[in-house]
């Protein structure tokens, strides 16, 4: 069966149909709130000195939220600060004896922990929208129509109003639509600002043919990506036979797979949140000279060092965090409550000195790629490729496209294989990502 027709059997489920438009239609919604100017601010004005804030730092941010940033709209921070409050939540987790109870308590606890995030997600929204309200005060202060004072307040009233409201949104598509709510969002933002950087890129290179070479080799980075998050070490369990009543159970042999880049995105996201600390004092301290100059270095992806520092805190951050989200003993200890074993290994100690040195060898490998990956918009920045293009080529952006993609066509591939329909793929199935 073709692909199309595959795309047409959509179309004939009825849920999922629904899913998808009612998806299609927060998504739109969203994309007009990008472009909605906050209160107290002159767009055109705004628009004339250039767009707001430029460097790298913000940029990125920008980037995230689909241009809202640059714009000074009422999604300025988007969703990030609801993605930053997840992580510290699961940071947490890890340390904190009250949230790792509250993981342990199932639907009840992932509740708590999720009106917890909530919480924290305006706390951080508060914090940050001062800084963004004396940035914009200090690099724009023609576009600002208010006084000092009620523009700040405006900014802690409206940018946390707006994150909040997305924040909703991405939760309406997770419980009512397709895919991953937060994720898609960011997605979007994301993939927004491909046409306008490749019509950048476009005009700036003189040849056509060096365009078409970089967009192949775009290719090829994304499919090699698209390999890093489909990578997977699978062990055999073998589980012993058991016979309860007349049924019998077990006795055959089934697999745990261990993802080569179990740890996502994430420490990409550490990495560059550890990096951005000096821009972020930057945001509020725009007149101080050493901490400006601290915040150009910072900003300054394309140098070596950044990108040597950098590439050291990802891969530091990607064992860091597989860790956290991989613990052999318990998959050993479950394994053991099932009845499963690993041939040739004994149960108990072993088993978790097995799973952890594997852990290891296919992590140490991942970490590198996935390392390699976080730096390549500065090394093809460094040959002549435009910074905003170039951001596509890997990094967080090429990462989330990918994961969140993958993700989507798991969940639509599921609501075919339910209604006996063939999937995107004739052999196997797409396996998706660990969610942010």
């Amino acid at each position: 069966m073709s692909l199309i027709e595959n795309f047409q059997n959509i179309f004939k489920i009825e849920e999922l149909k629904n899913r998808i438009f009612y998806t299609i239609g927060i998504l739109l919604i969203f994309r007009v709130g990008t472009f909605i100017t906050m209160p107290g601010v002159d767009a055109a004005a705004l628009a004339q000195s250039g767009g707001g804030p430029a460097t790298d730092f913000l940029g990125l941010i920008n980037l995230f939220v689909g241009g809202a940033f640059a714009r000074a709209g009422v999604f300025a921070l988007g969703i990030m600060p609801y993605i930053t409050a997840a992580i510290i939540i699961q940071l947490m987790g890890a340390v904190v004896p009250y949230f790792q109870k509250l993981q342990r308590e199932g639907e009840e606890g992932r509740r708590k922990i999720n009106q917890l995030t909530r919480y924290g997600t305006v706390l951080i929204t508060l914090i940050q929208s001062i800084g963004f309200g004396i940035n914009l005060l200090a690099t724009q202060p023609d576009a600002i129509v208010v006084s000092s004072t009620a523009f700040i307040i405006n900014c802690m009233i409206v940018l946390t109003a707006g994150t909040v409201f997305v924040m909703w949104l991405g939760e309406r598509i997770t419980e009512r639509g397709i895919g991953n709510g937060i994720s898609l969002l960011i997605m979007i933002g994301i993939i927004a600002a491909l046409p306008t950087n490749f019509m950048n890129e476009w005009n700036t290179q003189a040849n056509a043919i060096i365009v078409f070479v970089e967009v192949a080799v775009l290719v090829l980075v994304t499919a090699s990506v698209v390999l890093l998050t489909q990578g997977q070490r699978r062990i055999p369990v073998q589980y012993a036979r058991r016979v309860v009543g007349r049924k019998v159970y077990g006795g055959t042999t089934q697999y745990l797979p261990l993802r080569v880049n179990a740890a996502g995105v994430m420490p990409i996201i550490f990495a560059q949140s550890i990096m951005f600390i000096p821009s972020t004092f930057g945001m509020f301290f725009p007149t101080n000279e050493t901490v400006q100059n601290l915040t150009r270095w910072s900003g300054d992806f394309t140098g070596l060092t950044y990108s040597i520092v950098f590439f050291t805190i990802c891969v530091f951050f990607t064992f860091f965090y597989t860790a956290i989200v991989i613990n052999p003993k318990e998959m050993a200890d479950t394994m053991k409550r099932q009845g499963g074993f690993i041939p040739g290994v004994r149960p108990g100690k072993q088993t978790v000195e097995f799973i952890d040195n594997i852990l290891t060898k296919i992590t140490f490998p991942g970490a590198l790629f996935l390392s390699t990956v976080a730096i390549l918009p500065a090394i093809v920045a460094n040959f002549g490729v435009t910074p905003g293009f170039a951001m596509f080529y890997g990094g967080t952006s090429l990462l989330i496209i990918v994961g969140v993609g993958l993700d989507t066509l798991q969940q639509v591939e599921s609501h075919l294989m339910m209604r006996h329909y063939d999937g995107f793929m004739k052999t196997g199935r797409i396996k998706g990502r660990r969610r942010m």
